[in-house]
C-alpha cells in the first residue's frame, strides 16, 4: 500500500510540475495576464460578416486550441467568452473586460447567445477572458464583424 501511495504522489507531483503558465499566472500573480497557448484563436461562427438579420438572432462563438470554462475557473488553457456589441474602445491584453451593455459576459461557459438589437448597423467581436475576466496575452479576439438588423 505504501508503495502505491508513493507512486500516486510521484505521478501527481509530476503532473503539477507540468501545468501550463495559464494556471500558474492566475494563481501566482493576479496582476499579470494569463498566457494564451500558441495557435489558439477565437472567432464568430455565425452570423456572417455583412449579414442582414431580423432580431432576435443567434450569435455562435468559436474557439480553437483552448477550452471553454466558467468564470473563476483556473483550468489550464481555458477561458470564457465576452461579446463586444458596438464597442468603440478596443480591449488590450491583460485588461479587465468591462461588464456593461457593450461588453456582454458569458461566465457560465456559454458558446452562443440570442441578441435582440434595434434596427441598424451593429458591430460584434468576441474576446476570450480568463478566470478574472482579463483578456489573454497574446490577445484572443475575433475579427470584428458588422451586421445589419432590418427589424
Amino acid at each position: 500500500m505504501r508503495r502505491s501511495v508513493g507512486k500516486v504522489l510521484f505521478v501527481a507531483g509530476s503532473m503539477l510540475a507540468g501545468l501550463p503558465v495559464l494556471a500558474q499566472t492566475a494563481a501566482d500573480d493576479p496582476s499579470k495576464p494569463s498566457t494564451a497557448p500558441a495557435g489558439a484563436r477565437v472567432y464568430i461562427i455565425s452570423p456572417a460578416d455583412g449579414a442582414a438579420l431580423t432580431a432576435p438572432f443567434v450569435v455562435q462563438f468559436g474557439l480553437r486550441g483552448m477550452g471553454v470554462t466558467q468564470a473563476g475557473s483556473t483550468a489550464p488553457d481555458a477561458g470564457h467568452h465576452h461579446l463586444l456589441v458596438d464597442a468603440s474602445e478596443p480591449i488590450a491584453p491583460g485588461e479587465t473586460i468591462p461588464a456593461d451593455k457593450n461588453h456582454l459576459h458569458f461566465g457560465a461557459g456559454q458558446t452562443e447567445t440570442r441578441l435582440d438589437l434595434p434596427p441598424g448597423k451593429h458591430t460584434l467581436q468576441l474576446v476570450l477572458g480568463d478566470a478574472r475576466h482579463m483578456a489573454f496575452s497574446p490577445m484572443l479576439a475575433s475579427q470584428k464583424i458588422t451586421v445589419t438588423v432590418t427589424k
